[in-house]
């Protein structure tokens, strides 16, 4: 989901709002998924650089000497060393602290060697324990911030080589199918232990810091119904299902007629048990294909946090089809996590912790790529644009707390310690990438140029 540390180069070549937004009801848990299958997505471990412990130690040394607003105290065999910055960081924000009491000298080597992939790997193997991870991850993140404008000259140079014989690589469904797997189909059991009421697995939407989660998460789909206009009638398509939030929300409080579609066999199944239980068949289809095996055309078209799995070899035949699923006066609604432009020209080929550990094929865009992509392939024209990425560091703390408290439900399941590790790790890496704004998420709208003015849809 994030890009916070060094990567690693890759290997891969291959009308009205309604007044009253009930939260959506969750219907019981299917059966539970086999605990040996949710084992399954442990990775192997990363790969460690024979780099001698005495220099990953110096290294590592010299890279936190660059901590920015805050402190990190190392604490190995009885010896603490603290490499601090007084005061706030350079934007004023206050100052962070992080003990990091190390317990495998392989520590060192992993995160010189690995970047996130390594520190993430050194915290699942249980190399390193941490009294605020969040802050350990952004301070390091500050760290390695140095080390920017360099990464970005040297793609400046070598991308457009490296970039075209990427681009060589040849579409898959079946990968994308076995990517999607490989995080969505954990098991709904798993994700029910984090998730709220809504099994909602984007960002929310808070309207103050004590809204409820499951209220926040209403909001951010009730906002994308209104940015969209949708009224009584309308015909939208759904790319990404997840546990099908969004089309029992837009069918019954907007009445509009969804189908919806994912590549997960767990939330495939859960979503039509959940609209079958809320009575709502009539008025959603869902379906387990892929995006590009939709045909027809739509009033509107919805993708929550799915274009994070669209690869950016193939941002133009995703925009595209997006374009062909709308009629003359459709729109299309994108909630997208994004990073900066410069970053993501980097990024985008390089592998950290979310694309080795936790989502494979993984690939955050930018808004400019987005926009670029839809220039190419459509009519289509950005109308609305919110950035709210402060929210999903929220959700995500949240999430992380409560995945926290259901430890005992989680070793249950069949998970084991490096599993949760993984996750927690995962969580926060995220939450830190917020918080540092090194990513942000935000709602886009994009029209085609036959759609009805605003005030004529509701607004």
């Amino acid at each position: 989901m994030t890009d916070l540390l060094v990567h690693e180069p890759t290997a891969d070549l291959d009308p009205g709002a309604p007044v009253s937004r009930p939260v959506v009801a969750a219907v019981p848990s299917l059966p539970a998924v086999d605990p040996s299958r949710l084992l399954d997505h442990r990775p192997a471990a990363t790969r460690l650089p024979a780099l001698g412990v005495p220099v990953g130690r110096a290294v590592i040394a010299w890279l936190l000497s660059g901590v920015e607003g805050g402190e990190v105290t190392l604490v190995e065999n009885g010896v603490s060393r603290t490499f601090r910055s007084t005061g706030p960081d350079r934007y004023g924000r206050a100052e962070l602290h992080a003990t990091v009491h190390v317990h495998d000298p392989r520590f060192h080597t992993a995160i010189v060697g690995g970047g996130s992939s390594g520190i993430g790997e050194a915290y699942l193997q249980g190399w390193f324990d941490v009294d605020d991870l969040t802050a350990f991850l952004r301070l390091t993140a500050r760290a390695f911030r140095r080390f920017e404008a360099a990464r970005v000259r040297l793609h400046d140079v070598v991308g457009p080589v490296t970039d075209r014989l990427r681009r060589l690589r040849p579409a898959s469904k079946g990968r994308d199918r076995r990517n999607i797997a490989a995080h969505y189909d954990l098991g709904n059991d798993f994700f029910e232990l984090f998730l709220d009421s809504t099994l909602t697995y984007s960002s929310g939407i808070f309207a103050s810091p004590d809204t409820p989660l499951a209220a926040a998460q209403t909001e951010k789909i009730d906002r994308l119904c209104r940015r969209l206009g949708l009224v009584p009638g309308d015909r939208v398509v759904e790319i990404g299902s997840g546990w099908g939030a969004f089309a029992i929300h837009a069918a019954s409080r907007y009445g509009a007629h969804v189908v919806t579609t994912t590549l997960s066999a767990e939330q495939y199944a859960h979503t039509t048990e959940r609209v079958r239980a809320a009575g709502l068949a009539d008025r959603i289809e869902v379906r387990h294909d892929d995006y590009r095996d939709l045909t027809g055309r739509y009033d509107a078209l919805v993708a929550v946090e799915m274009i994070e799995a669209v690869d950016w070899r193939e941002l133009d035949t995703f925009l595209g089809h997006v374009g062909r699923l709308l009629e003359p006066t459709g729109a299309a609604g994108l909630q997208a996590i994004v990073m900066a432009a410069p970053r993501y020209e980097v990024a985008r080929s390089s592998r950290d912790f979310i694309k080795t550990h936790v989502f494979p094929g993984s690939h955050i865009p930018s808004v400019e790529a987005i926009l670029r992509a839809a220039g190419r392939r459509t009519d289509l024209i950005l109308t609305d644009l919110d950035d709210f990425g402060l929210h999903y560091a929220e959700t995500l703390r949240r999430w992380a707390a409560t995945l926290e408290g259901e430890r005992a439900a989680a070793l249950a399941l069949g998970l084991d310690d490096p599993f949760l590790r993984l996750w927690e790790f995962y969580l926060r890496y995220c939450e830190a990438g917020f918080e540092e704004r090194q990513v942000s998420v935000v709602q886009l709208v994009l029209e085609r140029p036959g759609r009805a003015p605003s005030l004529d849809r509701g607004h």
